[in-house]
């Protein structure tokens, strides 16, 4: 099949497709004499594998090492929940960051009055004129 149809196929943009066909994610696929890339069953399989593990919060790197644990049938499990533990985890911390950009701007967006006056203070502390530790803003 050619790319169009491996796009739909697996729910993996074109361009997608060619990136992980570039950084090796995906072995480039045979050509048709036209030049057109000839897509097979598995290249789909492949490409859905990559679009979950993504879907996952995995980077590039982890889902490189999970498509060798995939094609590996002398895997351990242990390995793979190592790599989703750590994801995890990293994807805690982040969310963690995340909730606490989250409280800061609802903190700043409290104190703004949000009338036609000029002084606002989440205009202040992006230009750094708020003391985060003498107000309790970060």
């Amino acid at each position: 099949m050619n790319i169009g149809a491996a796009s739909k196929a697996s729910g993996v943009s074109q361009r997608m497709i060619r990136h992980y066909e570039k950084i090796g994610l995906i072995p480039p696929p045979p050509r048709r004499d036209s030049g057109y890339r000839d897509y097979r069953d598995a290249d789909v399989h492949r490409l859905r594998f990559i679009a979950n593990a993504r879907d996952l919060g995995f980077p590039i790197e982890d889902i490189r090492d999970l498509l060798g644990l995939w094609s590996n049938s002398q895997r351990a499990s242990a390995e793979v929940k190592v790599l989703a533990l750590a994801r995890a985890e990293e994807l805690g911390r982040k969310a963690d960051a995340l909730q606490e950009l989250r409280r800061t701007l609802l903190e700043l967006a409290e104190r703004c009055h949000g009338d036609d006056c000029p002084d606002c203070p989440i205009i202040e502390r992006m230009a750094g004129e708020i003391d985060c530790e003498t107000t309790g803003v970060r």
